[in-house]
C-alpha cells in the first residue's frame, strides 16, 4: 500500500505516488514552497517535470541520470520558472506551457498548448485544461489512470479551500467558473489534486465548498 500523503517539505525529501503506470514524485522547492512534480512512465522510463520552479540542483537530483523528455510550466508567474532555464540547458528537454502565457516566460515555448490537447509521455496521456483567470493562459493536467481514479496537476489554480489569487473581481469569476466547467463537471470526487504550492486535495473533498468561494469572492 502507498504511504503518499501529499505532504512534503520545504529542503526534505520527495514524496512518492506510485500508480500501476505511472510515478509521480512531489518536491517542495524554493522559497515560496513551490510543488514541482516529476512524472515517470512506468513502460517506456520517460520522464517529465512539471513546473521547474526553484532549486535547479535538486530538480536535476530528482531527474536522475534517464533524462528529461519535457518540462510544463503551468504559467507565467516568475515563481514557476527559476529553475527553468537551467534544467533545459543540462537536459536539452522540450518546453511546454499555454499558448496564452508563453510569451510571459523567459525561456521559450518549444511546444505551446491549449484546451483539449494532448501531452504524451512514453504510454501516458495527459489533457491539457485551459483554466483563465490566475494567468492569461494558465493549464492544468488531467491523467485518467486505467486502474483507479484521476489525478489533476492544478498549477495554481485550484487549492485545498480555493481557487487561485486573481486581480479583479471579473478575473475570479473567469478562473472559478473555468475550474466548475471545465474540472468539477467533468471529473469524479476522488480525483487527486496536485497543486502549485502546498498539500494534495481531491475534488470531492472541495466540492462541497464552490457555493461558498462564489460568496466570498475569492
Amino acid at each position: 500500500m502507498s504511504t503518499y500523503t501529499g505532504h512534503v517539505t520545504p529542503g526534505g525529501p520527495a514524496g512518492v505516488h506510485e500508480l500501476p503506470r505511472l510515478a509521480i514524485s512531489k518536491l517542495s522547492v524554493g522559497p515560496m514552497d513551490n510543488n514541482a512534480y516529476l512524472l515517470r512512465d512506468s513502460a517506456t522510463g520517460e520522464q517529465l517535470l512539471i513546473d521547474a520552479a526553484a532549486e535547479p540542483d535538486r530538480l536535476l537530483d530528482l531527474v536522475g541520470p534517464d533524462g528529461l523528455t519535457a518540462v510544463i510550466t503551468t504559467h507565467r508567474h516568475p515563481d514557476h520558472f527559476q529553475a527553468l532555464a537551467e534544467v533545459v540547458a543540462a537536459t536539452g528537454c522540450r518546453t511546454i506551457a499555454g499558448a496564452g502565457d508563453a510569451p510571459g516566460i523567459p525561456v521559450a515555448t518549444s511546444d505551446p498548448v491549449t484546451d483539449g490537447d494532448t501531452v504524451t509521455l512514453g504510454d501516458t496521456r495527459l489533457r491539457v485544461i485551459e483554466l483563465v483567470g490566475h494567468t492569461p493562459g494558465a493549464i492544468a493536467l488531467y491523467y485518467d489512470d486505467p486502474f483507479g481514479y484521476g489525478h489533476l496537476f492544478s498549477g495554481d489554480c485550484l487549492f485545498p479551500g480555493g481557487v487561485g489569487k486573481t486581480a479583479s473581481p471579473a478575473d475570479f469569476q473567469q478562473l472559478l467558473g473555468d475550474v466548475e466547467e471545465r474540472v468539477f463537471a467533468r471529473y469524479a470526487d476522488e480525483t487527486w489534486v496536485y497543486p502549485g504550492h502546498g498539500d494534495d486535495t481531491t475534488l470531492g473533498a472541495e466540492r462541497p465548498a464552490l457555493p461558498e468561494w462564489h460568496a466570498r469572492g475569492w
